[in-house]
């Protein structure tokens, strides 16, 4: 296949553009330059003048959560507790549960409370997770069914005067709540799934970092891949705190195929921004693992040959994570493994280069910062100097992946790039516009940089000869484009493996 007449940019900073682009099998087989290519025959393909890149990798995604929330009430953006509540009235409910995302109450008119949400759901178990799925919304048919039993370490039970739960669960409360009682059987899991490969694909998505191995994903993905075969590269996470039953079971990273294989293990520093439990040097927040912790848990991992991804919001825990990185180095360093901190949300100016000089990835979402800078403004006023730093961080040598954290965020790579260059998604000024990137820059890392962290930077990330053909045309070439004309580049078709997976030519 020879794609030609448009603009194909390499990513290789040798040789960054070229005029067309040869597809063999899987494989990339030429394109570099302007010499013409020997082929039998070769299906010749009409760009019109678009653009082609490699296919977007997202670096950070709960890609079977995302797809399911899908599926269920969404409440982002609600501006009050009312409509918020009108949205879950209004819901199509099939099922045993009522399930939502998204909301988020700063500014909200009253708080969430599990009396106001029964006016809506009346006897049937509701269960809503707040935007950044560390907070947990139920009613009270659900929460009768723990019993009392909501407690657990590291999280929190918010209760009224009388000592009586409101109906707001956070952090590890949340989470043993949903895996007691807000059950979904595989079936569901793999057919929302599978819808949300094919979104994905739509998008210019050929490849993820899931971090949902903690509830079944490899299984989920498993059954797509053993029964239709997967468009999607997927490489998992797993729990950090299970590396000792993986260890007696012989599991290793890098188990698997080019489609499906076990990656990394993760761990958790502390909570979050929108629920106000991430962990800050003033004290607040809620610490979920020490540095000394998260230091056995990363030498443990490096015995067995896992590199560790690990959540930190807070500048606390951001300098913890590093702390344990740095007392572990002589111990996975030698071994090639490719730790990352998930987020890098709020750092303090003395742990920002720190990420260099350790040689710790920084796995961060670009679409984070314009969606969070009120909240971060009145929460974490006189630090947001450190906060979403990317510009800064790239500066100083670490390397930077973007990924989206859907269902936290859209999976949406174009809306990340976006972000990442103009830091606001309104009609407002950027927000702290020092740390905005070129539009290069936002593509590396929605590219190269997860493909690097996958251990895969000499197949993936970049259309040279030898690569793996994923790739993805475009209506524009973001790179020429003036980036107030930015939402007007759009996907236009995805292959992955020298496979179309979304829109085939010939276009229109």
């Amino acid at each position: 296949m020879l794609l030609e007449n448009g603009v194909v940019r390499t990513l290789d900073p040798a040789l960054p553009t070229a005029r067309a682009l040869a597809v063999a099998g899987p494989w990339v087989a030429g394109g570099v330059g302007t010499h013409e290519w020997v082929l039998p025959t070769p299906e010749r393909v009409d760009l019109g003048g678009r653009c082609v890149l490699p296919a977007f990798s997202d670096a950070h995604v709960h890609f079977p959560t995302w797809s399911l929330a899908r599926r269920d009430v969404r409440l982002e953006g609600a501006a009050s507790r009312a409509e918020a509540l009108e949205r879950v009235r209004r819901h199509p409910h099939r099922g045993r549960w009522v399930r939502g995302t998204g909301w988020r109450d700063a500014g909200w008119e009253a708080p969430p409370e599990r009396d106001a949400l029964d006016e809506v759901t009346g006897g049937t178990p509701a269960a809503l997770w707040s935007k950044d799925y560390h907070s947990l919304w139920l009613n009270t048919t659900a929460l009768a069914l723990a019993h009392g039993d909501l407690e657990a370490p590291g999280g929190v039970v918010e209760r009224d005067a009388a000592g009586e739960p409101t109906g707001i669960l956070r952090e590890e409360a949340a989470w043993k709540f949903r895996e007691r009682f807000v059950t979904v059987g595989e079936d569901e899991w793999v057919d929302a799934t599978r819808e949300g490969i094919r979104v994905a694909n739509a998008r210019g998505v050929a490849a993820v970092h899931d971090k949902d191995g903690w509830l079944g994903a490899p299984s989920i993905f498993g059954r797509i891949h053993e029964r239709e075969g997967l468009t999607l590269r997927v490489w998992q996470s797993l729990p950090a705190e299970r590396v000792e039953a993986l260890t007696e079971l012989q599991v290793r990273s890098r188990i698997g195929d080019d489609y499906l294989r076990l990656g990394y293990l993760k761990a958790f520093m502390d909570g979050t921004l929108g629920s106000g439990t991430a962990w800050l040097l003033d004290g607040t927040g809620v610490r979920i693992t020490s540095a000394e912790e998260l230091a056995e848990r990363v030498r443990a991992a490096a015995r067995a040959g896992w590199p560790v991804a690990v959540h930190a919001i807070g500048d606390a825990a951001n300098r913890a994570a590093l702390d344990a990185f740095a007392a572990t180095r002589a111990e996975w360093q030698p071994l090639g493994l490719r730790q990352r901190v998930e987020h890098a949300q709020c750092l303090d100016p003395v742990d920002l280069p720190r990420f260099a000089e350790l040689g710790v990835a920084c796995s961060v979402q670009f679409s984070h910062a314009p969606s969070d800078r009120d909240l971060a403004d009145r929460r974490w006023a006189g630090r947001t100097d450190g906060a979403y730093a990317f510009r800064s961080l790239l500066d100083s040598g670490a390397l930077v992946a973007n990924g989206s954290d859907a269902p936290v965020e859209e999976l949406d790579p174009l809306a990340g790039i976006r972000a990442g260059v103009l830091r606001t998604a309104d009609d407002r000024p950027a927000w702290h516009p020092e740390q905005a990137l070129t539009v290069e820059r936002a593509l590396v890392a929605s590219t190269v940089a997860p493909a690097w962290l996958a251990g895969d930077e000499r197949r993936r990330g970049k259309l040279l000869p030898g690569f793996l053909a994923d790739l993805v045309v475009l209506t524009r070439d973001p790179v020429a484009c003036p980036p107030d004309e930015l939402d007007s580049v759009e996907v236009v078709a995805t292959m992955v493996g020298g496979r179309w997976v979304h829109n085939p030519p010939p276009w229109d």
